[in-house]
């Protein structure tokens, strides 16, 4: 598994999904951006981390009584005490938000243990509760219903799909106001320090459009001059 940087890591808190996706296209990597999940608690920053995954199948009856829970191994227990800190704890319920992935008990002992964020393709309980947490949390839609009606926890930390998208352990998820995106682990370092590039640039073209500027030869840089103002206003800005 590659080992991302923290330095790699606080460049990717500063950059949008938008820019990350954009610089995946580059790369040839078209779908990387999870679909159908919103932020619940936007005021608890942005979301970068690792990876580990939780993958739920459908339940059946005869295996998924209440009672089950009471297991220490219970997979989704266990995944809730196994997620490393600063990590992103992802989870696989097959796009089906109508019962719960998680609710904010869990959710909570995620906070505490120190994980940096939570995403499921299906949905949460307690959304209200998980509102006022300070961990980054995205899901599909509010879900009352236990888990253990639709969903069974079948697999810890092994390659998941989540809102169409292919996560495997170790990928770096990325998560803001917009939504989030799944950036390979070998290849995180590059797109942050082109990212955080692209995100100077467009700094500077907001400014300059907010001015009243063209877009014509500013966005994209196709002229000289648009080049040399660029290069003029990283300096005063020091970026």
């Amino acid at each position: 598994m590659t080992s991302v940087s923290a330095e790699t890591l606080a460049k990717l808190k500063t950059v949008s999904t938008a820019t990350l996706c954009t610089a995946l296209f580059k790369r040839g990597l078209r779908n990387q951006f999870i679909q159908g999940v919103e932020r619940i608690n936007p005021q608890a920053g942005p979301m970068v981390g690792p990876a580990f995954t939780l993958r739920y199948i459908p339940a059946r009856e005869d295996l998924n009584p209440l009672s089950v829970f009471q297991n220490p191994a219970h997979p989704q227990r266990k995944a809730v005490e196994d997620c490393p800190e600063g990590a992103v704890f992802v989870i696989d319920s097959r796009k089906d938000p109508r019962a719960a992935s998680a609710g904010s008990i869990l959710v909570s002992r995620l906070m505490k243990r120190g994980v940096a964020g939570i995403v499921t393709d299906g949905g949460f309980r307690d959304t209200p509760d998980i509102a006022e947490l300070a961990i980054p949390a995205y899901h599909n839609r509010p879900s009352a219903p236990t888990n253990l009606t639709l969903h069974q926890a079948i697999e810890i930390n092994g390659p998941i799909g989540c809102g169409d998208v292919a996560v495997f352990p170790g990928d770096i998820v990325v998560g803001d106001g917009e939504g989030v995106v799944i950036v390979p682990a070998d290849l995180a370092a590059e797109v942050a320090d082109e990212a955080v590039e692209m995100t100077a640039f467009e700094d500077f073209v907001t400014e300059e459009v907010l001015g009243g500027r063209s877009i014509i030869g500013l966005y994209p840089a196709t002229q000289e001059k648009t080049r040399e103002d660029f290069a003029a206003w990283r300096k005063a800005k020091g970026r």
